[in-house]
Parts: structure tokens; sequence; C-alpha cells
């Protein structure tokens, strides 16, 4: 049986959880269980310019659509690509006079689709977009108010000659959006640029412990022949072995937050109570709320102080980097580290917190060597909380690798590229665009480090010739948004 296809899952009715589905076959760390491109997708409201419609890779120049002056692509192929998809909403742009909001245009392109297809079951598709949750009887006041005002707007921007779908049904798609919608990042997977229906991949239920991820690739419509364009889509991968039968599981929320946090999370957002292992038996909550151990160990009201004082912080920091103060945001980092490190513990979230934003901002300021220090010791917490394949683990472990690098800490930071490059072969798999550039910083600091190891004094003397001549690369501004979420939730 191929790896890849639906025929590997199952759906199945999951105790307590409604559907899930399980596998029907092994699968080893690293497999794609199943490929799935989007049912529909569309790109953000502040990104339509900048982002490819057809595959959400971020270009420089792209094309835009003639037409509506809204749409834009890489090139010929994304936009011929795209007309399926595209063609009612371009009609319905131009009589309009502009485009809708995200969560409009992604209701109006199921309902196109919908209408030209049916709302049965597709080619390779498990469940319809009638049979997926949408939890609109969950829905509070003011949740109910927005939905209205969204079936007011689409009613307005859907085409009168379209088929004409009853309130119950229309609501029905945007609580089907609103629960399941799925985020889609940039080629490089650092921002969140788009949201996407995957009818599959809505059935795999949460567990803060997962044994499978979620990675958006963007496909490849750049060979030169046609028939090997790969398509958009989301593979599930597995990060531990699977055996036939066992349920499949994502996280639907990052893993770095004590279990009450995380359950609160799941109910507001996904109208559920996590039952899984690591909530029910609070498994590594100790780790995240650690204090220093020792003959001076610090009060319970020290401790609620400092960690009073790490939010707080936090807050300020946070409005400092919408602003691009990046120096106050550093001196910021600075005082919640001097008064956090006498008291919480090396795994503590609030310290971990602070050490991941000094380190990042760090770097983009080219003040490697102190960025470095914090990133070793934000690594060293991370790989005692979160599982061993994890994908951000992965990134902040690439991070904290490049920063020790631009640092001249050559050792240390092919050690990290090296660990990065282990984790994100299973989860992101060899072919992701962030895969490939690990591994071409992974050849470039092992030759380096070759050099090191044989004149340490030619490779420092080399090194700074070639910093002298090339200006270093900086790192990328640092993003005010964490790493996308896995589901798109509307704010």
């Amino acid at each position: 049986m191929t790896k890849g296809g639906m025929e590997s899952v199952e759906v199945f009715t999951s105790e307590g959880k409604g559907r899930g589905l399980k596998a029907r076959q092994e699968f080893l760390p690293g497999d794609v269980i199943f490929a799935e491109p989007a049912y529909a997708a569309v790109v953000f409201d502040s990104l339509t310019h900048v982002i490819c419609h057809t595959c959400f890779k971020r270009q420089e120049r792209l094309h835009r659509c003639g037409q509506c002056k809204f749409a834009y692509y890489c090139d010929r192929t994304c936009q011929r690509a795209a007309w399926l998809n595209h063609k009612n909403e371009c009609s319905a742009i131009k009589k309009h006079g502009k485009a809708p909001t995200e969560n409009i245009r992604l209701a109006a392109r199921i309902m196109w689709k919908i209408e030209r297809e049916g709302s049965g079951l597709g080619e390779g598709c498990l469940v319809s977009i009638d049979d997926l949750q949408n939890h609109v009887d969950s829905l509070g006041e003011e949740e109910k108010k927005e939905l209205r005002a969204d079936v007011e707007s689409f009613l307005e921007f859907w085409l009168p000659q379209s088929q004409q779908f009853g309130m119950q049904y229309i609501s029905h798609i945007f609580g089907v959006i609103s629960c399941n919608g799925f985020t889609l990042s940039d080629q490089r997977g650092l921002q969140a640029v788009g949201v996407g229906i995957f009818p599959n991949l809505c059935q795999a239920n949460h567990d803060c412990w997962p044994n499978c991820t979620v990675i958006f690739n963007n496909g490849n419509h750049e060979a030169v022949r046609s028939m090997f364009h790969t398509q958009m889509r989301i593979e599930l991968r597995a990060l531990s072995k699977i055996s036939p039968g066992d349920e499949l599981t994502v996280s639907y929320v990052d893993f770095l937050n004590v279990s009450e946090e995380r359950r609160k999370q799941l109910k507001k957002q996904y109208y559920f109570d996590c039952t899984c292992e690591h909530c029910k038996k609070h498994i590594k909550d100790d780790l995240m709320l650690a204090v220093k151990e020792g003959e001076s160990k610090p009060s319970a009201e020290t401790v609620k102080e400092v960690i009073q004082f790490s939010k707080d912080t936090l807050e300020k920091i946070n409005k400092a980097r919408m602003e691009g103060l990046y120096h106050e945001v550093v001196k910021l980092c600075r005082e919640c580290l001097k008064k956090q490190e006498p008291v919480l513990g090396d795994t503590n979230i609030h310290l971990l917190r602070i050490l991941s934003i000094a380190s990042e901002v760090l770097s983009y300021l080219q003040m490697f060597e102190e960025a470095a220090d914090y990133a070793n010791r934000m690594v060293d917490g991370y790989l005692k909380i979160y599982h061993p394949n994890n994908a951000q683990l992965g990134m902040a472990v690439m991070r904290a690798g490049v920063t020790h690098w631009h640092a001249g800490l050559i050792e240390a930071g092919h050690g990290l590229i090296c660990k990065a490059y282990a984790i994100l072969l299973i989860t992101h798999g060899p072919s992701h665009p962030i895969t490939k550039d690990l591994e071409v910083m992974r050849v470039q600091t092992e030759m380096e480090l070759r050099m090191f190891q044989q004149n340490e004094y030619m490779y420092y003397k080399m090194r700074e010739a070639a910093l002298k001549n090339q200006k270093i690369q900086v790192m990328p501004e640092p993003s005010n948004e964490a790493s996308p979420s896995l589901f798109h939730k509307k704010e």
C-alpha cells in the first residue's frame, strides 16, 4: 500500500470525542501518512498583494489579475491553476466594487465549489463539507452577532445568478470555517499567510502529546514540464512509530503551557475538554513551573511576585515589538531576567519565553554573543519539555544554531544545526524549503568546523576577512506573532 494516500487511514467513532482517524498500516517517524489539497483557501486580507493566491508563497514581484485587480500570482502557471477557483470570485469582486474580508471570500469559494461539484464526498475525501462540525449552537452572544454580520456581508457579495443557499446552510459554512480553518504559511513556514479548509485533516483529534504533525507544503510550480508540478497541500506526518489501529492525533495548541492553561484554550477555541494523558496527569507541569532549588529556596510569595512581573513585562515587550523598538525590548528582557534568574528554575516557561525573545531580538540587532548565551539556555529548557520530534522545537534549535554560527561559536553552532536538521527531517521532510536551507547550513558549518579544528588562528583570520568583504547575513526582523498555530481562529 502506498504511503501518502487516503487508503492508509480510516474514519472511526472515538469514545467521547466523536469522529477520529486511525491508521490502517504501520508508520515510522517522518512518514507521510497522507497529503491533502485544500478544499478551498484564501490569503489573509493584510497580505493579498505580497503572497501568491495559488501557492501562498511570498514573492518580490507578483502578477496582478487584470480583471478584478485584486488577486496576485507568481506567474502564468499559478494564474492558470487558480482560474477555476478565481473565476466566480473575479466577477463578484468587480460587481461588488471591492474584495470582502478573508472569511467571506473563503465561504464564497467553498459555496462555488459546492455549486460546481455538489456537497457529497469528492474523490479522496473521507468526509463531506456538510458533515464537518460547526459548533454554531455553542456560540456566545457576541460570536452569534459576528456570525450574523458575516452572513449579511456574504449575501451582499454573492452573485444573484449563482445558486442560492439558505441562511442555516450559510451559517453552517461559517461555523465550519471558524472551527476547522487551517493556518497556511509561506514557503519558509515562519509566517501565517492564509487560511484553508482540509476536510480529512479536520477528522484528526487533538492530543497535547500527539503522534502526528501537520506541515503545509506550498507545492512546486517551477518545474519546466507541468507533469512534474506538485499541488499545494498539507501533509500529515508521523512523529513516532504508529501501529495499525492506532488513533492518529495532532496538537491544536502549543505544548509550552501548563495543562490547565492548555485545557482552557482548547475549551474556549474548540469547545471540548481535553482528556489526554498529559492533561489528566499534569505531566511536565512541574518542569514548566520549576523554581530554583537549593538551601535558599524562594518563598511562594516571591515566586508569585516574579511570575506576575514576568507577565506584566511580556505585555510591555509585545507593545515595544509592535512599535519596532528593539533596543527597548532588549532592556525589558534584561531587567526581567535579572528578577527571574534567582527565583525561577531553568525549565520555567516564564523564563523560557523571555530567553526566546531576548535571543531573537539580539540576533536581529547583531549582538550575537549575548544572543547565543540566551539561545543556549532556551534550547536546554525546550529539550526537557517538548516532544523530541516537535516542529517548534526544531525551529528554535535552528535559530539557536544560526545565532551561535554568527557569533563565531562554530562548534556549538554546527552541533545545534545538525540537531535541528534531524528534527526537521521528520517534521517537515527533506524537500521542504526550510530543511533544504538547513542542509546548506549544515554542509557550510561542517566545512568551517574542519577548518577551525585544523587551525584555529587561520579560521578566525579568514572569518574576519570574509566579514569585512561581505556584510554579515542579517537575521530576519523578529516577528510579532507566535509561530503559526495549527488551526486558524478568527479573532
